[in-house]
């Protein structure tokens, strides 16, 4: 029984990894921005009549939409289950991709892209991690929430690539038809192998609740807040303000790597966005593995400070003739860093709130992913624009990222204990 429940929980894991293994189509946005860009300055009567500082808008209100409809998609999924949740999440990803395929317009892309491509983000998202997280014991919080969350960092070494193909081969508008066909397609058959463990389910037989900032296994938190309880804590404060800056000031650099990286390696600068995946789902992975043993708070801060000081020497490789070698490492240790928050955000949602209401919680936690994503990526477009680099945006980004650390050392630790099996 118990061998059967594990392959069972790893056909959950994987087939969630491969939902999101599509969604994280989301960062390879630097490639279809750089051809709304061409498209605006070559003009014409069929280019993109858009402001150059609003190129970004409908990937940060994608970011937004995501977090938000988390929170929705997140009370489905712990009402109704999976399955139907990520379904739906599928059909909106398809239908806003195909909109955008039928036009040009601005307003249409905000609400293709940034609405329903969004929103669908968030249902089939948030109804990924949840129940594979529920077929395993406390001790591979970090594991399991690092492998489902790995496929959205993996995806654009498969999507920049083909994507890039796909545009010279078709354009911009064939593009976003065969992918919101085939996604639809991909996320929609994957949905329906999502499961939760039967009533009464506790794997391993023996809860734990340990610490969050000290060396033990990850919990499984002795109560269940609902969401109204949630946000009298102190704690979910502090994880939202972090999260807000670190997810932010990571989604700056991924989605405009693209063209950081054009100037000195011209046809060929996909490959920073591919190895910044690698970096991306490695950090999920690697960290939540690590958390799991050094606790969630410790690993936080180190993703914080190394991030701050990879902000910092970015504003020196990226300035004039940038070296394709360093701006790949960069890319790929920001990506690592920025894939960490992926997993420890989850794995502190549960360890500190309990799975009963796992899917709105984290939800509510991650509109601090989505605000970030717009506020920071449309601020350093802005900086952008007025200065001719980026170089104000990272000494901008290592501050917060600094400052995040400092209030992330507040978190209280939990006390650890054993809870019999019910």
């Amino acid at each position: 029984m118990e061998q059967t429940s594990s392959v069972k929980g790893w056909v959950v894991t994987f087939s969630a990894m491969s939902i999101n293994l599509a969604l994280g189509i989301l960062y390879a946005w630097s490639i279809f921005k750089q051809a709304i860009t061409e498209s605006v300055k070559s003009g014409g009567p069929d280019a993109f009549n858009w402001q150059i500082v609003s190129i970004n808008d409908p990937y940060a209100l994608a970011c937004l939409m995501f977090a938000f409809a988390m929170i929705i998609g997140g009370k489905i999924q712990d009402r109704i289950g999976p399955r139907f949740t990520a379904m739906f999440g599928g059909l909106l990803v398809g239908l806003g991709f195909i909109l955008c395929s039928q036009t040009n317009s601005y307003g249409m892309w905000i609400l293709g892209y940034g609405v329903l491509f969004g929103m669908g983000m968030g249902f089939a998202y948030s109804s990924a991690t949840p129940p594979a997280l529920k077929w395993f014991p406390p001790s591979k919080t970090g594991l399991i929430a690092g492998t489902v969350v790995a496929g959205f960092g993996l995806a654009p070494i498969y999507i920049a690539p083909l994507g890039t193909y796909l545009l010279s081969a078709y354009g911009l508008s064939h593009t976003m038809l065969f992918f919101g066909i085939g996604f639809t397609v991909v996320v929609c058959g994957l949905a329906n192998m999502l499961r939760n463990p039967p009533a009464g389910y506790v794997p391993g037989g023996v809860a734990l609740v340990a610490t969050v900032g000290s060396p033990a296994p990850a919990p499984t938190a002795t109560v269940n807040l609902s969401p109204s309880q949630l946000l009298k804590t102190l704690d979910f404060y502090v994880l939202w303000v972090a999260f807000f800056i670190s997810a932010g000031a990571g989604l700056m650099v991924i989605g405009s790597i693209a063209g950081m990286a054009k100037a000195s390696m011209g046809t060929s600068a996909f490959i920073a966005v591919a190895v910044m995946a690698i970096g991306n789902a490695g950090g999920r992975i690697v960290t939540g593995i690590v958390s799991d043993k050094i606790g969630r708070r410790n690993a936080l801060l180190i993703v914080l400070l190394f991030q701050a000081a990879l902000m910092l020497a970015a504003t020196v490789i990226t300035s004039g003739q940038a070296n394709p070698l360093l701006l790949v490492l960069l890319a790929t240790f920001i990506g690592f860093n920025y894939g960490a928050n992926l997993c420890l955000f989850p794995s502190f949602t549960k360890d500190l709130w309990g799975l009963k209401n796992f899917g709105i919680n984290y939800g509510c936690l991650f509109t601090s992913w989505g605000v970030g994503g717009l506020v920071l990526v449309r601020l350093a477009e802005m900086l952008k624009t007025s200065s001719g680099n980026f170089i104000t945006s990272f000494y901008t980004a290592a501050g917060l990222l600094v400052f995040a650390a400092l209030i992330v050392l507040t978190l209280l630790k939990t006390k650890k204990e054993i809870v019999p099996a019910s």
